[in-house]
């Protein structure tokens, strides 16, 4: 009878989010700026909320400016938990 291994699935990587890239002077990390919009619940108004992420760049290729995707992962310091697609 044949086992059941789970297969690695492209889908469940993690969050994915896209961003700007706000700084890249850290070795290996840059800084990205992910921006969303949120209704106000009593008003209804919608208005933009942004995040700023620590993400993993190995090569070290993403300047400020840049657009980005980043995806959740393991943690690699104390304030990184993503890197960039």
């Amino acid at each position: 009878m044949a086992k059941n291994t789970p297969e690695k699935n492209k889908a469940n990587k993690g969050t994915i989010l896209k961003g700007v890239v706000v700084s890249d002077k850290m070795d290996k990390t840059v800084v990205v700026s992910v921006s969303r919009f949120v209704k106000h619940p009593l008003y209804g108004k919608f208005y933009k909320v942004s995040k700023k992420y620590k993400a993993h760049d190995a090569e070290d290729k993403c300047k400020v400016g840049d657009q980005v995707e980043i995806v959740e992962t393991r943690p690699i310091s104390k304030d990184k938990h993503f890197k960039i697609v």
